[in-house]
């Protein structure tokens, strides 16, 4: 079984699901660097003794992969002196937004319709892999930054969970890390303390109930189905990781290399 290096989070008051990636091992014998790589979500609840925190950490770059909507609904990221900030939208700012507005306001025999009988988990495997086939260019641009001069990062998204746990994901794979120390990452979204409050604009106490939670809990969940689904489309589309890298990401050998020496240990 994998091992990983003990947390030492801090308990962030308006940031969610925050983590270093760091101690997590390669299939060489290597790990990536603490301190050099971190994910969450959104920034813009951060407190002031947040900011704080973010600031102290030397961040180079946060990549927010939100979209406009996601913006719009909770508001742009708190501002941190000295770093770069770089919007790469994972989704169509108008994908989804009819969906998730039936998500906060639809009464259960909607919500039965569009996420019942697996139709959700189905919506969350699907997303995943649109976004690996068709955001080839956001994450080729990200891993090329990291090569350059971008760390320390921060890559987050709205709950830290999907977008940004894609992104990290492949970070990881060209890094060399092993699959299952990807996957353990990944799963750690779930932890109570990290997890995405759900919003719903129903005050009635149906608004939560079971039924309701249990339809909407696979958009909140990280499944390791999800992440599997992403694994198999590299496999199917390109043939393994190396050509997935090189053909659609534009990674080179050299660029890897300069890559590893920049997050690895």
């Amino acid at each position: 079984m994998t091992q990983q290096v003990p947390s030492t989070e801090p308990e962030l008051a308006g940031v969610r699901n925050f983590r270093d990636v760091g101690g997590l091992p390669t299939v060489d014998g290597r790990r990536v660097k603490q301190g050099q790589l971190f994910r969450s979500g959104h920034l813009a609840h951060a407190t002031e003794e947040d900011a704080a925190f973010l600031t102290s950490l030397g961040l180079h770059t946060i990549f927010d992969f939100r979209n406009a909507s996601d913006q719009k609904l909770e508001g742009p990221d708190v501002e941190l002196p000295g770093v770069r900030n770089v919007n790469l939208p994972l989704t169509d700012p108008a994908d989804g937004a009819e969906f998730w507005k039936m998500v906060r306001d639809g009464e259960i025999d909607q919500l039965r319709s569009i996420l019942g009988d697996g139709k959700a988990a189905n919506r969350m495997i699907n997303s995943y892999r649109t976004i690996i086939k068709q955001r080839t260019a956001e994450h080729s641009q990200v891993l090329h930054a990291l090569a350059d001069d971008s760390v320390p990062a921060l890559m987050h998204c709205a709950a830290g969970k999907d977008r940004a746990g894609l992104s990290i994901a492949v970070t990881l794979l060209a890094l060399g890390v092993e699959r299952d120390a990807i996957v353990a990452d990944y799963l750690e979204s779930n932890a109570a303390h990290r997890r995405y409050k759900v919003h719903r604009s129903s005050s009635s106490a149906a608004g939560y109930s079971p039924e309701v939670m249990e339809l909407l809990s696979p958009l909140f969940d990280a499944r390791a189905e999800y992440l599997t689904a992403a694994f198999e489309t590299i496999e199917e589309t390109w043939g393994g990781v190396d050509p997935y890298l090189e053909q659609a990401l534009r990674i080179t050998p050299e660029l890897r290399v300069r890559l590893r020496e920049r997050l690895l240990d």
